[in-house]
């Protein structure tokens, strides 16, 4: 229950006043519900069930002035009393539901926002360490659970303040009979202790499946291509088959926990009811109207310590996914990048003037292990020049540049920017310096304007088709039937991998950043169009600081530096011409492999 109350808190907090307004409401409302009831006693003496020869209403000190009336005002009188008691009840409980959902929405768009705002706020090595699918289980399934619970949990007081108040009214009626029936409630409570467990156990089996689902789909549909061209739809389908009946023998376990609980108290509450009626006639001697007022009152009491176990047992269904969303907020919390700001959009890019410095840069991604992914990097990379990094898959190409572009902090040493060490509050406006284009190209499902305005949203028409011009995008854009308006679809699929590539492009450069970072950026590009691009970089280095991952190792001859890495380590540095003149070097022997392969 740690991991509940911590969120409750968090409502409480933000609900403040309007919870515990709320929480008068529902007692209220039950008092009331409870007071019309009491005008039962009345209205049954009038229809003329008598206790002894007296009317019922005369036996209850505050009723008791109706008697003194004439039988048809006593009966309007009660008749409104009841009426206005009613009315009130459900006005009462129609405030209290609205201003509930208002608090839960509330408290749900300020969680959903709090846990994003933590996931985005995280270091790029933290997501290097989890599953995507993971993470959107528990943005969308897991959190919408612990919202669920959190509205069980309100239901839960509403019922236990109900149930408090109707059991203070038939304490009122009758306390021997009260005193009988909480007893019977404890002990039934005590044995219904292993449903509760079992229904945690449940819950957490529901969320490794939901956890699984999700993992399996997002494969699947991203693979959808390798899925139908190597006609492996049978054995996914078999795969959807065998988890379904994993999902249906849960629901079915759950249903059954469920149906026997509420048989439980069902046929519990039936046999009380009778030897409540035995014991109060036979022993207890109560009668008439009495007894009717207790068997109704306890006709509608018992069947609240039902509501109460069975969300009791709801709550500990979905106990597991507070602790899973309570755990990546606290993992998204100790990897938080240093310096993170609350607002991002009013951080200012700084401008590199003189140079990028990796200085004794040691790195491993999982501190237990021995192997470094760099050691002892030492590399200067001079400002409006044009920097290439080149090596064997598995390097270190992409971790150096990584470092060099603020996602990752260095076990030992340090990166800087103009001779200031790139960390603290001098991270953001670094990282806003910088335009990234992946090697993987990656679109958002929207159109190609809302793609590039994203990263500079005062974009103006003419900034938007200077950016497309420098890709060589423009051309093509201007085809499209809704030119910049047209939509991409999921990843950009509606274009060619060179056509992605290229607005990727464009969208990096858009708002003229200072440090421009290329993967193999032209590697889908035809052999114009990359020509093209080559020759905008070499005007576009005077002004900026290129660096290039290159796997082609020909796109380079350009480069104003070019760094060869092997095993975490810088073996080589120079220009083009005087590395490939290094004969068993490691740059001339990359050189020779793809001149051979060609």
């Amino acid at each position: 229950m740690q991991a509940i109350m911590y969120y409750i808190r968090q409502l409480q907090r933000l609900s403040g006043v309007k919870l515990y307004l709320n929480l008068l409401g529902m007692g209220i409302s039950g008092l009331l519900e409870s007071s019309a009831v009491l005008l039962l006693v009345p209205m049954l003496g009038m229809a003329g069930i008598q206790l002894g020869g007296k009317t019922a209403g005369l036996d209850l000190p505050m009723l008791g002035f109706i008697s003194d009336l004439p039988q048809t005002e006593a009966l309007a009188l009660v008749l409104g009393g009841y009426v206005f008691i009613v009315l009130s009840q459900n006005l009462i409980t129609r405030f209290v539901a609205i201003r509930n959902v208002d608090i839960q929405q509330t408290y749900s768009r300020q969680l959903r926002y709090e846990v994003y705002s933590a996931l985005l706020r995280a270091e790029w090595s933290f997501f290097l360490k989890k599953r995507t699918s993971d993470l959107i289980n528990v943005m969308t399934t897991e959190l919408a659970r612990v919202l669920a619970g959190i509205s069980a949990f309100l239901q839960f007081l509403t019922s236990l303040l109900f149930t408090l108040v109707q059991i203070g009214f038939a304490f009122w009626l009758s306390p021997q009979m009260t005193l009988a029936v909480l007893v019977c409630a404890v002990l039934l409570s005590l044995f219904s202790r292993r449903f509760i467990r079992k229904a945690k156990r449940l819950g957490s089996r529901s969320s490794e499946l939901g956890k699984q689902y999700l993992a399996g789909i997002t494969d699947q549909l991203n693979g959808i291509k390798d899925i139908k061209s190597n006609n492996l739809e049978d054995s996914r389908l078999g795969w959807m088959h065998e988890f379904t009946g994993e999902v249906k023998q849960e629901q079915l376990d759950y249903t059954r926990l469920r149906t026997n609980s509420q048989l439980l108290y069902k046929m519990s509450s039936t046999l009380l009811i009778a030897m409540f009626i035995f014991v109060s006639f036979r022993f207890l001697h109560v009668e008439g109207p009495y007894l009717l007022l207790v068997i109704l009152v306890f006709a509608r009491l018992w069947p609240t310590f039902s509501a109460l176990q069975t969300l009791l047992e709801q709550l500990a269904s979905v106990l597991p996914s507070f602790k899973q969303l309570q755990l990546l907020q606290e993992e998204c919390l100790q990897a938080a990048e240093h310096g993170a700001q609350e607002s991002r959009a009013v951080v200012a890019p700084m401008m590199l003037k003189h140079s990028l410095e990796a200085r004794n840069v040691d790195f491993r991604y999982n501190p237990q292990e021995q192997e470094y992914s760099l050691r002892g990097v030492n590399v200067v990379i001079p400002a409006n020049r044009m920097t290439a990094i080149v090596g064997r898959s598995g390097a270190g190409k992409s971790t150096l540049v990584d470092l060099l572009m603020g996602l990752m902090q260095p076990e030992s040493g340090e990166i800087l920017a103009d001779g200031q060490p790139v960390t603290g509050e001098r991270l953001l406006p670094y990282r806003r310096s910088i335009g990234y284009v992946a090697q993987d190209p990656f679109l958002y499902n929207a159109t190609i304007r809302d793609n590039l305005t994203m990263i500079k949203p005062d974009a103006s028409e003419d900034e938007l088709w200077e950016a497309l011009e420098f890709a060589s995008s423009a051309d093509f854009v201007r085809k499209l039937p809704q030119g910049l308006d047209t939509l991409l679809g999921d990843r950009g699929v509606r274009l060619s991998g060179g056509e992605r590539q290229r607005l990727v492009l464009a969208r990096a450069i858009i708002r003229k950043p200072s440090i421009l970072v290329l993967d193999e950026a032209t590697s889908a590009l035809d052999t114009e169009n990359e020509k093209r691009i080559q020759e905008a970089l070499e005007r576009l280095k005077a002004t900026v600081t290129v660096i290039v991952i290159a796997h082609r190792l020909s796109t380079i001859r350009g480069a104003d530096q070019i760094l060869v890495i092997d095993q975490g380590r810088v073996i080589q540095q120079g220009v083009f011409s005087g590395l490939a003149s290094e004969k068993g070097g490691m740059f001339s022997r990359l050189l020779s492999s793809q001149e051979e392969a060609m």
